[in-house]
């Protein structure tokens, strides 16, 4: 499955840099295009000559090198995965907080590619508070941890932070690669993020959704081979994959009207977004002015989407739904899954911490018609993303065997 890839190797100084160069012959064997990128201090471990070797490319261990410009945004462009191996704590830490003083630093800045790293380190520097929060940062950002393994590290103890083994990340490149074209052909509808219902043209009711995980789901389905439409409430995010197409909205009732279009011809949607229940029965044509101490507002019911889609949903096709609640989180999703026709419906809850609006986290459980749940760890919501999607997965195979 690495045929043809273009990788981007970055090394940085650890002990575990040997490994590298095992890393390096076997992505070559299987065929993978070789950019080998090294902080300075990586070549204290070992040499740019040696790796130049293996790649049959020079390494790039500057930004700019006898006279000439080693062009870090082309090799950000040009690259299907960057991996970075081993990535030291401090490498983590720069790369965590968008510090950029080298080759590797600045490439992974200007990737547009899938970036997977795997930390080496003791044990202690491992767990600490400094380097857990920065992997979770990195993970936020759409990174993929490749695990670390156990035994004795350079220090002498024995535990947790030792690079994973060169054959375990190809391997880990490949089951990637592998699973991206599963969604193949497949038109996937995704609604994402809030709704703002205009009270004036200065205020509106709206909720506290990022839509992060919805555009976790859009870049992971795409990523996977499908055919995306992200229909996308008021949110800073955009999607990273360029092949997503992605219709911006505002109130519920345009999602509802965009959602029923793409619903008719989509294999699954996905419905993340954090629609409002309710609007203002009227809206104010001018801002409204503050009088006396109370202000009434009547509401009315929006269009029910999930609803919706539920009655309208053909054979073949599958609806997945979200329910964040408060208390009560599995009856109230239970019935949420039964009123609007899921196939299965995506439960968190704000009692979780690190879960729900705004984390780059979030902790799920699965529930399914035939009363089945599946229930996760917190994770990254680019994680959380391929949970989702690997559900759904199963349920399209399920039914057409």
């Amino acid at each position: 499955m690495l045929l043809g890839k273009k990788i981007i190797l970055g090394i940085s100084g650890s002990i575990a840099a040997y490994k590298s160069a095992s890393l390096t012959r076997l992505l070559i064997k299987a065929g993978a295009e070789v950019q080998v990128l090294m902080t300075p201090s990586a070549q204290d471990f070992i040499t740019p000559l040696t790796l130049s070797t293996l790649s049959k490319k020079a390494v790039f261990t500057e930004v700019s090198s006898e006279s000439a410009w080693n062009n870090h945004v082309e090799l950000g462009l040009w690259a299907d995965a960057m991996v970075i191996a081993p990535a030291t704590a401090t490498t983590l830490a720069k790369l965590a907080n968008g510090l950029c003083d080298n080759i590797l630093a600045a490439a992974y800045l200007s990737a547009r590619c899938p970036v997977f790293f795997a930390p080496a380190m003791d044990l202690d520097m491992w767990h600490h508070p400094a380097t857990r929060s920065n992997v979770s940062r990195l993970q936020g950002y759409g990174n993929h941890l490749i695990p670390v393994g156990v035994g004795e590290l350079a220090s002498g103890l024995s535990g947790e932070g030792r690079m994973a083994e060169p054959e375990a990340i190809v391997a880990h490149l490949e089951q990637f690669f592998d699973q991206s074209k599963d969604l193949s052909g497949k038109k996937i509808l995704l609604t994402a993020g809030p709704t703002y219902e205009p009270i004036d043209p200065v205020r509106f009711i709206g909720n506290r959704s990022s839509g992060k995980m919805g555009v976790a789901l859009a870049d992971a389905a795409a990523r996977r081979g499908a055919i995306v439409t992200l229909i996308l409430g008021p949110s800073k995010l955009s999607p990273a994959e360029q092949n997503v197409q992605v219709i911006r909205v505002e109130t519920a009732q345009e999602m509802h009207d965009a959602a029923l279009q793409a619903f008719a011809t989509a294999d699954a949607a996905i419905l993340a977004a954090a629609v409002a229940d309710y609007r203002p029965k009227t809206v104010a044509t001018e801002k409204i002015k503050k009088k006396g101490e109370e202000l009434q507002l009547d509401l009315i019911k929006n269009p029910d989407i999930a609803a919706e889609l539920g009655q309208l949903k053909k054979t073949g096709q599958l609806l997945i739904g979200f329910a964040l609640e408060t208390n009560d989180e599995e009856s109230n999703a239970q019935g949420k899954l039964e009123r609007k026709n899921f196939d299965f419906i995506v439960l968190n809850s704000l009692r979780d911490a690190g879960a729900g609006f705004n984390h780059d986290t979030n902790k799920i459980s699965i529930l399914f018609k035939n009363n089945k749940r599946r229930d996760f760890e917190l994770k990254s919501k680019n994680a959380v993303a391929d949970d989702i999607l690997q559900a759904m997965i199963d349920l399209f195979k399920y039914n057409n065997s």
